[in-house]
């Protein structure tokens, strides 16, 4: 039988504010709402990113993103974020090994007994994405079978189509992308098949609510004329698996699947 989570702690890691309320704000809520120690890794600031807000402000985009999930953080119950600074879009492209370094020394820190972070595909293959699940899974390795357990977050296929769509007469059509996505059919296509299916419709309120806390990323937009029922409907479900890495052993996550 899997340990009580109370005590025990999660490290999430990605690479840029908004992945880890998109890819699994339900599931760090549970874990928070469990008793988990819940830490946040972020690899960038996001300066890269669109900025559909509207502001009146010479505040540069990294510092209100940096506030944004600071914000977003404090909904899903996140005790610690780390705010790494490698540049926004480049990821793939760090020299040697200092983005691995910089993963493997921000997951020591916490000592967590699980790890999260994107599954191979990286939600929708971009490749900041991509290159974190890279570090990450080998990191993880790297800290043999001592090391903390990792599961590898995914979206279901077709959910965030479905949600657009389900919103799509009540904003504009300029703004029927998702966090900056045009091509919102790229969510989840070609996913691994999950092992762990998570229903986080009791959470889904926060997290559309830790979604809107990154203003910049979702004015505007299909997130901001969500209703909550909507967002039990397209956000309540999260996708996990297991990978080979790590503590393979003890089941921890697991004892959230949606047995059917």
């Amino acid at each position: 039988m899997p340990r009580p989570l109370h005590g025990r702690s999660l490290v999430a890691v990605f690479a840029h504010p908004d992945d880890e309320s998109l890819a699994c704000g339900g599931l760090l809520a549970r874990c928070a709402d469990e008793g988990m120690r819940v830490s946040l890794v972020c690899a960038t600031c996001g300066k890269g990113g669109r900025d559909a807000s509207g502001r009146q402000t010479d505040e540069p985009l990294a510092a209100i993103r940096a506030r944004e999930l600071s914000a977003a953080a404090d909904v899903l119950g996140i005790e610690n974020v780390t705010l790494l600074d490698f540049e926004d879009g480049m990821l793939p492209w760090v020299k040697g090994d200092e983005l691995g370094a910089a993963v493997a020394a921000a997951i020591a820190r916490w000592a967590p007994d699980v790890v999260v972070t994107f599954d191979e595909d990286g939600l929708y293959w971009h490749p900041d994405h991509l290159a974190i699940h890279r570090a990450t899974t080998e990191a993880v390795a790297g800290m043999g079978l001592a090391g903390p357990a990792l599961y590898y977050v995914s979206l279901p296929k077709g959910n965030i189509r479905a949600l657009v769509d389900a919103v799509n007469d009540r904003i504009p059509v300029d703004r029927q992308g998702m966090l900056g996505v045009d091509d919102v059919d790229a969510f989840g296509i070609l996913a691994p098949v999950p092992a762990i299916v998570v229903n986080v419709s009791a959470m889904a309120g926060r997290k559309l609510a830790a979604l809107r806390s990154h203003r910049t990323q979702t004015s505007g937009g299909p997130l901001s004329v969500l209703t909550e029922a909507e967002a039990v409907a397209f956000l309540g479900i999260e996708h996990l698996r297991r990978a080979p890495v790590g503590n393979t052993d003890e089941p921890i996550l697991e004892q959230f699947h949606q047995r059917t």
